[in-house]
């Protein structure tokens, strides 16, 4: 074991202690504990990947899940892969062999009860298209909405029909919708990204984010694509996607970038209100971004478009200026999941630049690593996704568990 790796197993087992004790949902909020993005279900799939890939005991990976499944699951149509039912089901589903059996008929129960989920947001989120309304953040993105169930089916029922209807519904989103000649994109929603309402994003905005936005269905179609699994017009809504990034690609001296979002002034005049890349992170930046482009060149196999994605990739991590924006250690738009993707994507490349991207990241990642360094101990914006990226380090290897699948760059 070198030196910088040494120094992440160290730290990794800092936030393993620190991350060690489930703490008692509050009263008033005992759905907490079912989130992936902030509560025991995602902090749980630390512990669980820890047991598998370094030999820690699964009497700590049990508690949490114990903890993530306790009390009544929500599988309400509010639930998504991060939070309720299917952020549950996708923590079972990372389980290693040897403890499957202690979970078989909850994972049963549970998986029945997304199908039955998908199925309805599906229904739903067609009527929605055939009233010619625009959709919310919720009805399609990776958090909450179908591409992060989605996901899940795509892990654990690939070849069953809710991941069809699923493919088939993202393929209908990326169709033109046309109320009253207005010609927007499928996926342009109707309030701002906060998901309030603004003057300055008035008639909604296109999103063009792997969380909340364009990219998450494009990585869910590639990655479905690259597995076998396609539906009628699948190659095509993956083009219409990537024609639509092409479009909004803006050239930088540091290499292109995208905005994170448009307003509808500025569709009508084809030009981003923003003047320079933000941080390239996996939510929103080139690096969320850039994965996509590179899965879907990989599962069209479109040498040209992978290479393109791998050129942007490689350039905005090794852009000071760009670095410069991401401020902390978190998966959702810090080093670890900037860290992570570059992993997942060196592994995947053509171009051998990016196989020098994750030992540098890495060593940054765990320069800037401090148990307890973020404001919360959960998995997006907190301690348990970077020590996740931490373990990847650590190893020199992929995740055991592929607990990265709920970020879709896997």
């Amino acid at each position: 074991m070198n030196a910088p790796t040494a120094t992440a197993t160290a730290t990794l087992e800092q936030y393993a202690a620190h991350l060690a004790e489930p703490s008692p949902s509050p009263a008033d909020e005992p759905w907490t504990v079912q989130s992936l993005a902030d509560g025991a279900a995602g902090i749980s799939l630390l512990h669980v990947e820890t047991a598998g890939r370094h030999g820690s005991s699964w009497r700590l990976a049990h508690r949490w899940i114990t903890a993530a499944a306790s009390g009544h699951i929500n599988a309400a149509d509010t639930a998504g892969l991060y939070l309720g039912a299917p952020a549950v089901g996708f923590l079972l589903s990372t389980v290693p062999p040897p403890f499957q059996h202690l979970y078989d008929s909850a994972r049963k129960i549970l998986h029945r009860h997304i199908t039955d989920l998908a199925h309805r947001r599906v229904d739903a989120a067609l009527s929605r298209v055939r009233r010619r309304d625009l959709p919310t953040f919720g009805e399609y993105d990776l958090f909450y909405g179908l591409t992060g169930i989605g996901a899940y089916l795509l892990r654990t029922d690939p070849e069953g029909p809710a991941l069809e209807r699923v493919l088939r519904y993202l393929v209908v989103l990326t169709r033109p919708l046309a109320p009253g000649g207005r010609g927007l994109p499928g996926w342009w929603v109707r309030h701002d990204p906060t998901r309030g309402e603004s003057p300055q994003f008035p008639g909604g905005h296109g999103n063009f984010g792997a969380a909340h936005g364009v990219t998450g269905p494009l990585l869910l179609l590639a990655q479905a694509m690259r597995r076998g699994i396609t539906v009628g017009g699948h190659r095509d809504a993956m083009w219409t996607i990537c024609e639509h990034l092409d479009a909004w690609r803006r050239p930088g001296p540091s290499g292109p970038w995208w905005p994170e979002h448009i307003s509808r002034r500025d569709l009508d005049r084809g030009l981003p209100h923003h003047g320079a890349p933000a941080r390239p992170s996996w939510c929103y930046g080139a690096t969320g971004i850039a994965r996509a482009g590179q899965l879907a060149g990989i599962a069209l196999r479109a040498h040209d478009l992978q290479t393109l994605y791998e050129d942007a990739l490689y350039r905005a991590l090794t852009d000071p200026e760009q670095l410069a924006h991401i401020t902390d250690t978190g998966l959702c738009h810090g080093w670890a999941g900037i860290y992570q993707t570059a992993v997942r994507a060196a592994a995947d490349a053509l171009d051998p630049r990016l196989r020098t991207l994750p030992g540098r990241l890495g060593d940054t990642l765990t320069a800037h690593a401090r148990p307890g360094g973020l404001p919360t101990p959960g998995l997006i914006n907190g301690d348990t996704g970077t020590a996740l990226a931490l373990s990847t380090y650590a190893s020199q290897q992929a995740p055991s568990t592929g607990w990265d699948a709920c970020l879709l760059i896997n």
